[in-house]
């Protein structure tokens, strides 16, 4: 009963903001999961560089926060938008419909003005190729309070 009274209370809060990137059975299931096996292998050279400009990672995040990427490529090849995708936590859920009924991706990045997420600890995996074919990733680890 409790927790689904927390569940729609959480449901009815997000709603006031923006809808959730990830649902709380989501984040629970990905957080409760054994890390996923990973092969070790070096980037690809010349492959499209992605920086998370915001949130700073290094201060507490509360939701909804604000979420800005930044994309840069190696002449001369640029970035492909449609190429970009996120994958959520150890079960690597694609939330990019999510984030894109949010925001909008561009040759030069992202910008989500509100993010909504769960408290609790979230991984993401973000990827864009380059009109060379070259993939490049970048993924944080973070805790919303």
């Amino acid at each position: 009963m409790k927790r689904i009274l927390v569940t729609a209370l959480m449901a009815i809060n997000a709603t006031a903001f923006a809808e959730l990137l990830v649902s709380i059975e989501e984040m629970t299931a990905s957080n409760n999961a054994p890390p996923p096996f990973t092969a070790k292998s070096a980037p690809v050279k010349n492959a499209p560089v992605i920086e998370l400009t915001m949130p700073k990672l290094s201060a507490p995040i509360i939701s909804p926060t604000a979420i800005e990427l930044k994309f840069q490529s190696t002449a001369p090849s640029t970035v492909r938008p449609d190429s970009f995708k996120v994958l959520y936590g150890s079960f690597e859920i694609d939330i990019t419909k999510r984030i894109l009924n949010v925001a909008k991706v561009s040759e030069q990045g992202l910008l989500v003005q509100e993010a909504s997420l769960p408290k609790g600890k979230h991984k993401l995996l973000m990827v864009v190729e380059d009109s060379s074919g070259r993939k490049g990733n970048k993924a944080v680890e973070f805790e919303v309070n």
